[in-house]
């Protein structure tokens, strides 16, 4: 069985690393990142800042599920 999971390169402060994401995780992560008028890697580097000991790439899955979750609230608010 083909893995979902897919590597991708991205920069943080001007060095390169890697993360492996699942297609949603980044498909979400872009859709945050337009919603904020914000390019996809600057809050790859946002996130990696906020979450400094946490891999990345679970840094950003954590991101995805609580900026759900928020949105899911806020909904259930009005």
């Amino acid at each position: 069985m083909k893995s979902n999971i897919i590597k991708r390169s991205v920069k943080i402060d001007g060095r390169s690393t890697s993360i492996s994401l699942e297609n949603a995780f980044w498909e979400e992560l872009k859709r945050i990142a337009a919603e904020k008028n914000i390019t996809t890697y600057r809050l790859v580097t946002d996130i990696s800042v906020d979450s400094p000991h946490f891999n990345l790439s679970s840094a950003i899955r954590l991101f995805v599920l609580e900026h759900a979750r928020r949105n899911r609230r806020a909904k259930a608010e009005t």
